[in-house]
């Protein structure tokens, strides 16, 4: 329902900001601009479809050699302990654990072509358990919000950008990224806790503390490292754990004696079914944004927030990132076009194109998430989903800014 209404604000805001802009500035232009963007972005939404359905194919053919194999079982009992508390709703040894369990470690990673595949499977296998079959249940909005948090600790993307862009130091948002998107996450993880009564005994806390250790020894850990040395670390470990998967996999087919080429293709079926069922999805979510964004409701917001800060004699020194901040829920290629474009006006040393950087890593693109995972298995009432998903997005953003500030302020 929120989803809903959300999606009716874009278009109503849209035109209205239309028809404001005709009768008090004359302009007659922007709804050629707000319509040519509703066509531009339908066929965005086509392009990121046919894109993913070779990703999707490739690996949902990998991940249908592993649950064969028995590695997918095998994560899910790993993490039972953990994520039976998390998710009270899927039993103990069910194959969605094992996929969340894949989905999340590949985000950590910074493979996202490697998570959506992996989360699509997630989404499949809860829905085997799901009563009613167009209703998010608790479990679904669970693992949605803790992909929407994003929690990133190799953001290789973001570094490469910045590389390209010519940064002295292209990995100095590395720890702040990582602190914003660590935060996120948990917040955003007890708040729903808290919202599906899940008890937080000592086993979860135990976990919890474990992972942000992790993160501050990743932290420590390449903090220590020469500048130059960062990204090309990051990058070989992520690959070669991505790598080291799939052939874990194959090794644990031929275990069983499966005809493996066969497994894959059988997957990878599924793959290119589950990518042509999200295309509607897309197309109605990144419609709605395109014509937002086109109308300049956008552009008009940021305005107001840099006149509201600077009233109040606080540094708007951030407010430059704000654009990026307000479209990374909204759509990922949006948000980091928004990013670039703050580093081609200001440089990319520029304490605002460090704090675009930090926020665009900061979380994931919740929208999209939203659309893509909840679209694959037909669910249309999304619940709280969005709201707590956006809630993990501020949170970020706000942490973005001030780590910002502590390293580059």
């Amino acid at each position: 329902m929120v989803l809903n209404w959300i999606w009716i604000a874009f278009f109503s805001v849209a035109f209205l900001m239309a028809v404001g802009k005709t009768v008090f500035c004359g302009d007659l232009d922007v709804w050629s601009a707000i319509m040519n963007s509703s066509f531009d972005q339908a066929a965005f939404a086509f392009e990121i479809s046919l894109g993913l359905t070779g990703v999707l194919t490739l690996w949902m053919g990998i991940m249908k050699i592993g649950e064969r194999g028995g590695v997918i079982e095998f994560f899910g009992r790993l993490i039972s302990p953990f994520f039976s508390r998390l998710f009270p709703g899927i039993p103990k040894g069910h194959p969605a654990m094992g996929a969340i369990f894949m989905n999340i470690s590949a985000n950590m990673l910074g493979l996202d072509n490697a998570a959506t595949p992996m989360g699509l499977r997630a989404m499949q296998e809860m829905q085997t358990l799901n009563p009613k079959k167009d209703t998010a249940t608790d479990a679904m909005i669970m693992f949605l919000v803790l992909n929407s948090s994003g929690l990133c600790l190799i953001p290789i993307s973001i570094m490469m950008y910045r590389a390209q862009g010519g940064a002295a130091n292209p990995t100095d948002i590395f720890i702040p990224i990582l602190v914003a998107t660590a935060v996120a996450t948990l917040v955003g993880l007890v708040a729903l806790c808290l919202k599906q009564r899940i008890r937080m005994d000592g086993i979860l806390w135990a976990w919890l503390g474990g992972i942000m250790l992790t993160v501050g020894a990743i932290t420590w850990f390449f903090s220590t490292l020469p500048a130059d040395k960062v990204q090309v670390y990051s990058t070989f470990a992520a690959n070669v754990i991505l790598f080291s998967v799939i052939i874990l996999f194959i090794i644990s087919g031929i275990r069983k004696r499966l005809n493996v080429y066969d497994t894959f293709i059988e997957g990878a079926k599924e793959g290119f079914r589950t990518a042509v069922s999200i295309i509607p999805y897309l197309v109605a979510i990144l419609v709605a944004i395109g014509m937002f964004r086109a109308s300049g409701a956008l552009d008009v917001f940021t305005g107001w927030v840099e006149q509201g800060v600077t009233a109040l004699g606080f540094d708007s020194g951030w407010v430059g990132a704000l654009p990026t901040m307000l479209m990374k829920p909204l759509s990922g290629s949006g948000s980091c076009a928004m990013m670039l474009d703050v580093m081609k006006a200001n440089g990319p040393d520029a304490f605002v194109s460090k704090v675009a950087a930090a926020v665009r890593g900061s979380t994931d693109t919740t929208f999209y998430i939203l659309a893509v995972y909840f679209g694959s298995v037909g669910v249309m009432k999304t619940r709280y989903a969005a709201g707590y998903a956006l809630l993990a997005d501020v949170v970020g953003a706000v942490a973005a800014v001030v780590v910002s500030y502590f390293f580059f302020g």
